[in-house]
């Protein structure tokens, strides 16, 4: 069982640099692009860090936020990367990212923000998403990211008109912005069985999320949830994702995280599995490492 940690650090000084849209575009243009460029060498130096603490410390995956490059796809403010005039050394370190991870065995991914819906009803939006979309494959081929998630969005204005729009969405993305997507359920809208026919008819894996099942169950038990949701990654190993509830299940806003895992939320099933569990906690790598030593323990008993 392989744990990830999600984009950031709560204690650890690894830090993600972050530009805003009003402070950027009061620059002349060629201001913008060294500002940015220099933030861009300094997120790629912080994720060569934040995969080196990973693998340091038997973490097997990161996140990595979609801010990598802040502001790339804005309106107005917006630029390719080339165009960064620190973009070769950026390049250079990326590069270096991608090959630090293979040999550390450290997966990444992306989690592109909840506005990312490219089977919204709004023709605006779609443009925007797939835009969003084909950079993030574009970041994700830079670093060597196995897959970009993706929620089904909302369902207007029924759930299976929109998971229809989202198919079409999907398709007219490029083979680079299409090829790492992966679903996941959520705990609002859709439910592991409204997804599992997309991703058999679309060909993409599914990645279960526990906390959100619990949410919103639809009609398959957590347990064969896993089962078949591991099925749609074929021979690759699955992903998953898990979360507690702050104040506990009884409480009246059960989808908001906690800061730690609770190890009664973690599915027997994972335990022994070769799967990878990003770990969606406040207190990030506190709650990872908590987490990380209470696995290890469950091993020693199981192998006693």
């Amino acid at each position: 069982m392989r744990l990830g940690l999600c984009c950031t650090f709560l204690e650890e000084p690894i830090k993600f640099r972050h530009a805003t849209a009003r402070v950027v575009g009061a620059k002349p243009r060629a201001a913008q692009r060294l500002y940015l460029g220099e933030i861009a060498l300094a997120n790629a130096d912080a994720l060569a860090a934040a995969v080196t603490w990973c693998a340091e410390r038997g973490i097997g995956a990161f996140r990595v936020s979609s801010q990598l490059f802040p502001l790339a796809t804005h309106p107005e403010v917006g630029y390719a990367l080339e165009e960064l005039p620190t973009w070769s050394g950026v390049e250079r370190r990326l590069t270096a990212v991608r090959e630090l991870a293979r040999a550390r065995d450290v997966r990444l991914s992306f989690h592109p923000d909840q506005f990312v819906v490219p089977g919204s009803a709004s023709p605006a939006v779609v443009e925007s998403s797939l835009a969003e979309l084909e950079h993030h494959g574009r970041m994700a081929e830079l670093v060597g990211a196995e897959q970009v998630t993706l929620h089904g969005g909302g369902a207007q204005p029924d759930k299976a008109t929109a998971l229809a729009r989202l198919e079409r969405g999907l398709d007219r993305l490029s083979p680079r912005g299409r090829e790492r997507i992966v679903l996941e359920n959520d705990d609002r809208v859709f439910t592991v069985d409204d997804l599992l026919p997309v991703c058999a008819r679309a060909r993409l894996p599914l990645v279960h999320d526990v906390h959100h099942h619990r949410c919103l169950p639809g009609k398959i038990p957590v347990e064969e949830a896993i089962e078949l949701a591991a099925a749609t990654w074929g021979a690759r190993e699955p992903w998953a994702h898990i979360s507690s509830p702050k104040g506990g299940w009884a409480s009246k806003q059960p989808h908001v995280h906690d800061d730690y895992i609770r190890p009664a939320d973690v599915p027997q099933a994972w335990l022994g599995r070769r799967i990878t569990v990003d770990v969606e906690a406040k207190a990030k790598e506190q709650a990872v490492l908590r987490l990380a030593r209470w696995v290890a323990a469950q091993a020693k008993r199981r192998a006693a």
